[in-house]
C-alpha cells in the first residue's frame, strides 16, 4: 500500500486513504498470488516495502511473510520492510521492535530494507519529514536486527535541501553503527527526484554531485562492503557511470514492480531490466558481471 501516516515533503509516492487518487492497498492474497505469477527459478529474492500504514499491525505482516513462504521455494530469501514501517506495525500491536523482529525472522524475514534513513540531521528532518521517527530510532532498529542476526542495507536520501556537512554526519552515523555491529550489507545512496512533491522547488542535484557522492561513499565507508546503485532512481546511463566511482553493486532487473520513484519523475518510468543488459553495461563499464544472492554470495 502507498496509503501512510506520515507526509514527507519529499515524497511522491504516499496517498492519505484509499480512493484518493493514485492510492493502492493490497491484501495478503493478492501479494501472494502476485509472487506465485511472477517467480521463476532464478528469481534469489522478493523485496517488500510499502507504507507506514494507520491499520496494519505487526499481525498482518507476520502473516504475510508466514503466507509468502507458501509460494515461495525456502532457498529464495525474502527482504522486507524499512526500519519506519517495523517501528509503525509494532506501535500499532503494542510490541517492543526486538518483539517484532524476532517474530518476523520466525515467520521467514531474512533480511531488512535500508529505506526510511533520509538524512539524519534533526534539522533537516525537521523540514522534510518532521512526524517521521528520527534517526536514533531508525538506528536502533538497525542494530536491533543485527543483533538478531538480521543483516540489513542503509540508505541516505540526498541531493534536496540537505548540505555537505549533513551528508557526512548521516555517513558518520551509519559508520560508527557498522563498527558497532558488523551488519550492514550494502550502503544505498538514493537520489532526490523533484516531481510531484512539496520540495520541488529545489530542483535535483547534477550528475556530477551525485558521482561525487558515491566516490566518498566508497572512500568514507570503509567498514560496509558494498555500494550499491539503485538504477531505477539514476537511470541506467548514471548508473553505469557510478561504478566508475565506487558502486561494485546494481540492484536487480525488478521487471517494473517498482513505483516510488518512477512516481517522482526518475528517468526510468517503467523500470525494468534484463540480464542480459545489466551484463552488458557492466561489461562496457571494464568491469566483469557476478551474479549474487542476497547475502552477497556468488551465483555460478
Amino acid at each position: 500500500s502507498n496509503v501512510c501516516i506520515h507526509r514527507c515533503k519529499f515524497c511522491s509516492f504516499r496517498r492519505n486513504e484509499i480512493g484518493d487518487e493514485g492510492a493502492w492497498e493490497w491484501s495478503v492474497r493478492e501479494m501472494c498470488r502476485y509472487t506465485a505469477e511472477q517467480f521463476h527459478p532464478e528469481i534469489t529474492e522478493v523485496h517488500i516495502t510499502g507504507s507506514a500504514h494507520p491499520h496494519r499491525d505487526l499481525l498482518f505482516y507476520l502473516h504475510l511473510i508466514e503466507s509468502l513462504r507458501t509460494v515461495l521455494p525456502p532457498q529464495v530469501a525474502i527482504k522486507a520492510f524499512s526500519a519506519i514501517e517495523i517501528i509503525n506495525m509494532c506501535r500499532i500491536a503494542g510490541q517492543s521492535v526486538h518483539e517484532g523482529i524476532t517474530m518476523l525472522k520466525e515467520k521467514g524475514l531474512n533480511i531488512i530494507a535500508g529505506g526510511g534513513a533520509e538524512i539524519f540531521d534533526s534539522t533537516v528532518r525537521a523540514q522534510i519529514c518532521p512526524d517521521k521517527p528520527d534517526a536514533e530510532a531508525w538506528l536502533s532498529v538497525h542494530r536491533i536486527a543485527h543483533q538478531l542476526n538480521v543483516p540489513s542495507n542503509a540508505t541516505m536520501l540526498f541531493g534536496h535541501i540537505e548540505t555537505v556537512d549533513h551528508q557526512i554526519d548521516h555517513l558518520e552515523r551509519i559508520r560508527n553503527l557498522q563498527d558497532q555491529s558488523g551488519g550492514f550489507n550494502a550502503f544505498i545512496p538514493l537520489k532526490y527526484r523533484a516531481a510531484h512533491n512539496n520540495l520541488t522547488s529545489f530542483g535535483e542535484v547534477d550528475i556530477m554531485h551525485t558521482l561525487r557522492l558515491f566516490a566518498v561513499s566508497r572512500l568514507f565507508l570503509d567498514n560496509i562492503p558494498h555500494i550499491k546503485v539503485y538504477w531505477p532512481m539514476l537511470g541506467k546511463e548514471a548508473a553505469q557511470m557510478a561504478l566508475l566511482f565506487g558502486a561494485d553493486d546494481i540492484d536487480g532487473t525488478i521487471q517494473k514492480s517498482t513505483k516510488i520513484f518512477s512516481m517522482a519523475g526518475a528517468e526510468e518510468q517503467n523500470p525494468s531490466f534484463s540480464k542480459e543488459e545489466l551484463c552488458s553495461m557492466i561489461k562496457s563499464a571494464g568491469y566483469s558481471p557476478v551474479e549474487r544472492d542476497s547475502y552477497y554470495r556468488e551465483i555460478s
